[in-house]
């Protein structure tokens, strides 16, 4: 029987008395633990806030209202919490290199983990692209002239020079990024809260005056009450595509200092994050502009262009109250948030694609790694995906951004159903061997029923999102919303039959795994973990002798 893991004994498996003097691994691969506190919370909200936030929210309001909105968010938050809170269990205690990956493949079945590695490689490979084609929207709102090929070069060249170098530059980068994100949500907050209130060149303290005209809950496809749930179901669309982030917590595990600390950290910081950035936003934009607003509309029926930062709700407010400069701002810095979440689309997709090298899952040369632990191999084979931003140039941005949106978001959703799925056979396995789940040190609750419960909500939308293909049936239109869930399967089964591999049984998952590196690697320090805020005075040259020492 596998050890229980301990940490009511000093470190888990490995003692602090059992650590002799001298040099502490990382991990049990070439990667190099150097994130420190401070970049992977920043880093966490970088990969969940995209173009989707401020601009793509807009098709939700225009198709549902804002009360449909609203609720849609709030819902696919509770459920998506509900994913995060099993990945956090399973990621605190095994921060390992291809994260979520990994482990479909070490605890569920190889079938699985070679599925949805590859699942998840393409769904960040293609959200690179999709980003850069935002980001030439985003700079239209200036002017039209901007030379759209070379935009994409000098992304393509920057997201290579960061991603290039040391993680710890990664994450110094993103760290810079990711706040430019946080500072345009609070300045959108204080907008909407400020105008609301009669605090706008007009004096008009409108209120929540747009939820009772034209109303909280818009008709789409057909009318009256069925209109209206299908106006719901667009939200609810619109939200699978916005509300992530657990996924990018798991991939930066096996690059985090104290992982059992700083990663527990960035996932409980999750649930506010949800409530805070997502819920609160869709409940903003519901009230700064009517669903009913010709740009908004004009947009959801593709008569107007879609993803300039021009389409954005805010935007659009701004401009019908007259306000000046502002949305000059606020398009700034939309900038560096599409920028930032194209770097760490980067970041994953480089990291999964080593992960399933290590695994046998990919040719092993993708696992070759530079002195300062970067998998340069599998970063060159991801730095051709950016290129396909290129096809912008001839057939339309608005239209590439149709295309990869409709492939990416059933990705997602696969992902997160993987997670759900692991969870449910890591707990199965941990029941068989007699492990106490009390030791970790993160438990997941409501275990596990809220692992049953996010499986299958994220099967029902995995399977009904594309409906609007079948009436009337378009067979571009089924392709685009299905080709995820046709493909992987067929991975599925071919990774199968080729291997013959067999689900791994409860009583054999290996529950240690790479467990013994990381309690090593946490019993060689000396110092208590740096605080978030610590680490912030410390860029400015305060408490300079609070910081991590390894022995």
């Amino acid at each position: 029987m596998d050890p229980v893991y301990d940490d009511t004994k000093d470190k888990g498996y490995v003692q602090e008395s059992d650590i002799q003097p001298g040099h502490v691994e990382d991990n049990a691969d070439n990667l190099k633990r150097s994130l420190n506190n401070r970049q992977i919370q920043l880093l966490a909200i970088g990969g969940s806030i995209g173009t989707a936030l401020f601009v793509s929210i807009g098709n939700g309001l225009a198709s549902g209202g804002p009360g449909s909105l609203f609720i849609a968010y709030l819902m696919y938050s509770c459920f998506l919490a509900l994913v995060n809170n099993c990945m956090a269990e399973m990621a605190t205690l095994h921060p390992v290199s291809g994260g979520f990956v990994r482990m479909a493949g070490k605890w569920v079945d190889e079938a699985l983990g070679f599925m949805a590695g590859w699942n998840f490689f393409f769904y960040e490979a293609l959200l690179i692209p999709f980003e850069i084609t935002a980001l030439n929207l985003v700079l239209s709102f200036w002017r039209d002239d901007i030379p759209t090929a070379a935009v994409c070069a000098a992304v393509i060249v920057l997201y290579g020079l960061i991603n290039v170098l040391a993680v710890r530059a990664y994450g110094e980068a993103e760290f810079w990024l990711s706040g430019g994100k946080v500072l345009l949500i609070i300045l959108l907050f204080c907008f909407t809260f400020i105008t609301m209130v009669g605090g706008n060149p007009q004096h008009d303290a409108y209120g929540f005056r747009y939820w009772n005209n034209p109303g909280a809950f818009a008709e789409h496809r057909s009318t009256g009450d069925k209109g209206r749930f299908e106006g719901f179901l667009a939200c609810l669309w619109s939200a699978s595509f916005t509300v992530v982030g657990p996924e990018y917590i798991s991939m930066a595990a096996a690059e985090a200092m104290r992982p059992r600390t700083y990663i527990k950290t960035a996932f409980k910081t999750v649930y506010w994050r949800f409530g805070i950035f997502f819920i609160m936003g869709a409940l903003c934009v519901g009230i700064v502009v009517p669903w009913n607003n010709a740009t908004l509309q004009g947009i959801l029926s593709g008569d107007l262009p879609s993803g300039t930062a021009g389409a954005s709700p805010y935007v659009i407010a701004m401009k019908q109250m007259g306000i000046q400069r502002l949305p000059d701002l606020v398009n700034a810095l939309m900038v560096t948030s599409i920028f930032s979440a194209g770097n760490t689309y980067t970041y994953c997709a480089t990291r999964t694609l080593y992960g399933l090298a290590l695994e046998g899952r990919a040719p092993s040369v993708l696992s070759k790694t530079t002195r300062n632990g970067v998998p340069w191999v599998a970063f060159a084979c991801v730095m051709c995906f950016p290129f396909l931003s290129f096809l912008q140039v001839s057939n339309g941005s608005a239209k590439v951004l149709t295309w990869l949106v409709n492939l990416i978001t059933a990705g997602g959703l696969i992902d997160y159903l993987v997670m759900c799925i692991t969870y449910i056979c890591f707990y199965n396995a941990c029941k068989a061997q007699g492990v106490d789940r009390n030791s970790f040190p993160y438990k997941g609750w409501f275990q596990p029923y809220g692992a049953w419960i996010g499986a299958v909500w994220m099967s029902l939308i995995v399977l009904f999102y594309g409906y609007a293909s079948f009436g009337p049936w378009k067979v571009d239109t089924f392709f685009s919303n299905y080709t995820m869930q046709i493909v992987m399967p067929v991975l599925f089964l071919f990774w199968k039959l080729l291997k013959r591999t067999k689900p791994v049984k409860s009583t054999e998952v290996d529950l240690t795994w790479e467990t013994p590196f990381v309690d090593a690697y946490e019993a060689s320090f000396t110092t208590p973990p740096t605080g978030f805020w610590t680490e912030i005075l410390q860029l400015f040259g305060l408490r300079r002798n609070k910081v991590n020492k390894q022995g």
